[in-house]
């Protein structure tokens, strides 16, 4: 818990700056586009000389897609996301690479290597977590404001956030409809996290070669998992859909676990200090 702790501490003034700027992004954005759609409107309507009842005819009212598809609103969330892809390569590059190679102090700290393996796989995890928190608070006030701004006349309906969570693909992949589908989603997101690391494993026991073997592991862990969907119909084999569906959990948990073990040992038996 203290590595975690530390962990997330030392990616926190990061952190914190994507939530404020999603913040504010997402809650600007529900005021440009509202302002921007009455703006547009009164224009229209004063140009064709159309009543309300008319303009509503010829080009209909609005709901709160109008936000949720916006690069206003998509916008912080697609550079949370990139932050934290980069970050799961510098939080093991920068102890490497900094001024002072941290990563000697930590691999002669007082505890197993799998514990410091496990923290920042752990702190990434949690901070993914958050920012999903952090949606899921904002997202009813910027309903809510999106609501009181926009002229009943205007809408076509009020829309609950489950339903917006369904409407729009980037909210529905990230914030999952069921629990269900969020264990399924998110232990596909460890998955890949924990290849990852063991990828960054091997390129930092072998350097040049360890690059190859990196890729070469990823893709390899990335054919297997995907293997059920590609042979399905092919060779004669044709699976149905629950058995495709457990042959992927079941996959998920093989190269989770192998790649687990194998960047565990490679930072306790090829890692030095």
């Amino acid at each position: 818990m203290k590595l975690v702790n530390f962990e997330i501490n030392r990616f926190s003034k990061i952190y914190f700056s994507l939530l404020l700027i999603t913040i504010l992004s997402q809650f600007a954005g529900v005021i440009i586009k509202v302002q921007g759609f009455l703006n547009k409107t009164d224009q229209t309507m004063l140009e064709e000389k159309l009543t309300e009842a008319t303009y509503l005819e010829v080009y209909g009212g609005v709901n709160f897609n109008l936000v949720s598809g916006s690069l206003w609103f998509l916008g912080p969330i697609a550079l949370c996301a990139v932050a934290l892809i980069f970050y799961i390569f510098l939080i093991w590059y920068r102890d490497w690479f900094g001024k002072n190679t941290f990563i000697y102090r930590l691999l002669m700290l007082p505890t197993t290597r799998l514990s410091l393996y496990l923290s920042k796989a752990t702190a990434i995890f949690l901070m993914v977590l958050g920012l999903i928190a952090l949606q899921l608070i904002i997202l009813p006030m910027e309903n809510a404001l999106f609501n009181s701004m926009m002229p009943e006349v205007f809408l076509t309906a009020k829309m609950s956030v489950m339903t917006i969570l369904e409407s729009n693909r980037v909210l529905a992949l990230i914030i999952p409809g069921s629990f269900t589908q969020f264990i399924i989603s998110y232990g596909i997101g460890l998955m890949i996290l924990f290849v990852l690391f063991t990828a960054i494993m091997l390129e930092r026991s072998y350097r040049i070669k360890g690059i190859v073997l990196g890729i070469s592991y990823s893709v390899l862990a990335g054919a297997l998992f995907l293997s059920p969907i590609w042979q399905n119909g092919s060779n004669g084999i044709s699976l149905y859909p629950s058995e495709i569906f457990g042959s992927l959990i079941a996959l998920g948990i093989i190269i989770t676990a192998v790649s687990i073990w194998l960047g565990s040992w490679l930072l306790k038996k090829r890692v030095t200090v």
